[in-house]
């Protein structure tokens, strides 16, 4: 059976790719606009939601991730004054990196969500702007993306760093290796 990743994001492909097994990818149509105040509940309901959306045959895989600091999900910013300001907010502090992950399997649905804590180190408004003029902050959740030019503002993490890039693999590979998937 095919194994389809529900996702248009190049990270999460490039991910996958990393676990050395076919598949193929299918952009997930949903709307994002979920009403949940709860991280771990919202990235699984989005997961959920996408590969759910997805109308062919296979193993699906998908996954939705956020940023949560403050009482707040960090999404991905509406424009630079936005990414400049969620990075400002996240300087010299600690916030939780949360993916939920779905995979189905016929008639079986498996929904996990997979947190890792990140700390940035201070960050001076000048680094912030020169980050924000030669990254793409507008595409990640967060406006950061720890496996590009984003890991110069991390001062360190604690948890699955393939979590924070977007899929955690390792996790995902068990589940697709316990069922005889792989």
């Amino acid at each position: 059976m095919d194994i389809i990743l529900a996702t248009s994001s190049p990270r999460r492909i490039n991910l996958l790719k990393m676990l050395n097994i076919k598949f193929k990818t299918v952009a997930p149509r949903i709307k994002e606009n979920i009403n949940e105040t709860d991280p771990e509940k919202l990235v699984k309901k989005l997961s959920k939601l996408k590969a759910l959306s997805i109308k062919e045959k296979g193993i699906i895989i998908s996954a939705d991730t956020i940023v949560y600091h403050n009482n707040k999900v960090l999404g991905k910013p509406k424009n630079l004054d936005n990414a400049f300001n969620m990075l400002k907010e996240l300087s010299s502090k600690w916030h939780t990196v949360y993916t939920g992950v779905t995979i189905i399997e016929k008639d079986d649905i498996i929904t996990f969500c997979e947190k890792t804590m990140v700390k940035f180190k201070k960050l001076s408004d000048e680094l912030i702007r020169y980050y924000i003029s030669t990254s793409k902050p507008l595409d990640k959740a967060g406006a950061y993306g720890i496996q590009e030019l984003g890991a110069i503002l991390v001062e360190k993490i604690e948890g699955d760093y393939y979590n924070v890039v977007g899929l955690p693999i390792s996790r995902i590979w068990d589940i697709l290796w316990d069922r005889r998937i792989i």
